[in-house]
């Protein structure tokens, strides 16, 4: 996935963005505002008691300046009056607690119970809008690291960057005005440093950018390692891969701790080097300033000891910089890859004027259809055939001729190329998508169950459904009585993807789930692959009682299911080679009999091929 986004785009984005949480962001503010004054108020205030101790100890001595001519009274002995200037400097402490408990929980409110979840949430649900084509051209891996690790560096533009940044630039400007006030000249001369500080910043932002993508790839590779290790974990213990698996991991791993540390470096390399410039102010401060004392020029409280604090405040605030800094690369490349995700195009979906169907009779039609993955490589070529409603099609054709995407086609998990597919001569670009997909009932050759109950199960795609209809789906999928010897019978909670029922009953309880929503148009994606005999009947037993009134697709390389058929469709590169009933294409030459043939040879160990295949025709 090619990034076509500027620095400059990303951040108007992410400021309009956060824009929608500008309440929260106006509460944060405030918070932080009152922190400041509360914070300079006690600062200069610590200043003024000194200014006043020294002019009690020494007459001679400026007397101090009193902030708004807040003069205490002539009586006042000299302890009420320190006494005082404590008790403020204590109530603005205290001021300053409360304030700083209710600015951390307004953050968190804001980032953990909006901010996060809003943007994790808009990611998912234009993950469930892709067409397969997205899922196709990115890993796993990546697009789960962008729901999660990407969708919380978003976030952290809000909090880290452009909170903290606009905290940054008014507590800058109060630090300075208040400086200014103090002594211009010294003041300035202290700040000379600020403009390299800047120039830094410039410097390193270029430079760490790059580092931070290719951070994220090598997050997506190691994410990817993980997760297909969980997924394959039986094949990897099957041939004994463990060791092999763990090198892959660590390696994967290795490459995003090394990564890291060359960010870290940079960063590491950074951040003193801020620090320096603002000890430099110090250092300033202390021999022009303290000369300025000398001189009588400046007080030693409110003047020196107050620039000094308020000094290293603006000091830490630059040095904030370089974390912020940090933080927006971080940002700008999670932003990015977020920002993909959202902006990618919605290639299926219903059309303005999309026809409503209420219910379909189920004729379907292939009108020369051509559809390829990828532009010049065509998998399906001009199919065209038509299916009348209520008949049972069976798909069979070598790997990679394509019958699983000719059935994808259907319900609009892909668009031809060129040509129509029609539902009740209806383009299925013309009826409205949901509708579309609910006159459909799907199994798999691997069918995928989520961690929940069996009724749940069962009822995924129709989830108002009653105990009464869910059962009566079971029992048409011959799935009734494994169910009832389950723990908990249909409220047997089941572990990830059905793990712990056999396979021929996570295709019975697909079945059921597919004939629950009663669709018109039944496709089957080879659902009898890979099982035993046994299991076969049982699944057989479980599509027949589907296939009763219902258009019905099945790919299938296996005699017992391509006679249930009316007709079969044989695909060869992509192409329709042969339509025609079992007997008639068992008398033609081409690829029906030949795999008919080799299966009947190893079903019987091949002593007389000839002898089985008359046998079938007849």
């Amino acid at each position: 996935m090619e990034s076509n986004y500027s620095n400059g785009a990303l951040i108007r984005r992410l400021l309009g963005l956060s824009w929608r949480y500008r309440a929260g962001c106006a509460r944060v503010f405030t918070y932080q505002i009152i922190l400041l004054a509360t914070g300079l108020g006690g600062l200069g205030l610590t200043g003024l008691g000194i200014d006043y101790v020294r002019h009690e100890l020494q007459p001679t001595a400026k007397p101090p300046h009193w902030p708004f001519h807040l003069v205490p009274p002539a009586d006042w002995p000299r302890m009420r009056v320190l006494w005082a200037i404590a008790g403020v400097i204590l109530v603005l402490a205290l001021v300053r607690t409360v304030l700083n408990y209710l600015y951390s929980v307004a953050v968190a409110e804001l980032m953990e119970s909006h901010v996060v979840v809003d943007i994790r949430t808009q990611v998912y649900d234009k993950l469930q809008r892709l067409s397969f084509r997205f899922f196709d051209a990115n890993a796993s891996g990546s697009i789960i690291n962008r729901v999660t690790g990407d969708s919380r560096a978003v976030a952290n533009f809000l909090n880290q960057v452009l909170i903290q940044g606009v905290i940054m630039v008014l507590s800058l400007l109060a630090y300075l005005g208040f400086m200014l006030l103090i002594n211009v000249r010294l003041t300035l001369m202290c700040l000379a440093t600020t403009p390299f500080l800047w120039l830094l910043s410039a410097v390193f932002s270029r430079t760490v950018q790059p580092e931070y993508m290719r951070n994220r790839d090598l997050s997506d590779d190691m994410i990817l390692t993980l997760a297909e290790t969980v997924q394959g974990i039986q094949t990897i213990k099957g041939f004994a891969r463990e060791p092999e698996q763990n090198a892959k991991f660590e390696a994967r791993n290795r490459a995003v701790m090394d990564q890291q540390e060359s960010i870290f470096w940079k960063v590491s390399l950074f951040v003193p080097t801020i620090g320096f410039f603002t000890q430099v102010n110090i250092f300033i401060l202390l021999a022009y300033g303290g000369h300025l004392v000398v001189k009588g020029e400046l007080p030693i409280g409110t003047g020196m000891v107050v620039l000094a604090g308020v000094l290293q405040q603006f000091s830490a605030q630059i040095t904030s910089f370089a974390q912020i800094a940090n933080t927006a690369q971080q940002s700008l490349t999670g932003a990015r890859r977020v920002f993909e995700v959202l902006d990618s195009p919605v290639e299926i979906y219903s059309a303005l004027n999309a026809a409503h169907l209420e219910r379909a009779k189920g004729a379907v039609r292939f009108d020369h259809v051509t559809f390829g993955y990828s532009k010049g490589e065509p998998v399906l070529e001009e199919v065209d055939f038509e299916v009348p409603a209520g008949e049972c099609i069976a798909i069979l054709g070598p790997t990679g001729a394509g019958k699983s995407t000719l059935l994808s086609l259907i319900p609009r998990f892909y668009e031809p190329s060129h040509g129509r597919v029609l539902i009740d001569e209806t383009d299925v670009r013309q009826l409205d998508l949901d509708d579309l997909r609910r006159q459909i009932g799907l199994v798999f050759q691997e069918s995928f169950l989520f961690s929940n109950t069996v009724a749940a199960n069962i009822a995924f795609g129709h989830p108002s459904a009653t105990r009464e209809q869910i059962e009566r789906a079971a029992t048409i999928a011959a799935a009734h009585e494994f169910i009832l010897q389950l723990p908990q019978g249909y409220d047997t909670l089941l572990r990830e993807g059905g793990k712990d029922l056999s396979g021929g009953q996570r295709q019975r309880l697909a079945i059921a789930r597919a004939i629950l929503l009663d669709p018109s148009i039944l496709l089957l994606d080879d659902p009898t692959a890979a099982v035993d005999p046994q299991t076969e009947h049982e699944i057989l037993q479980a599509i027949d009682n589907a296939m009763r009134g219902r258009t019905t697709f099945i790919v299938a390389h296996r005699l017992s299911t391509l006679r249930r058929a009316r007709r079969v469709i044989v695909l060869e590169h992509g192409r329709v080679v042969q339509v025609g009933r079992h007997e008639e294409l068992m008398g033609r030459e081409g690829h029906y009999r030949l795999a008919i043939s080799l299966q009947l040879a190893g079903d019987d160990g091949g002593p007389a091929i000839m002898g089985d295949i008359r046998s079938v025709e007849t």
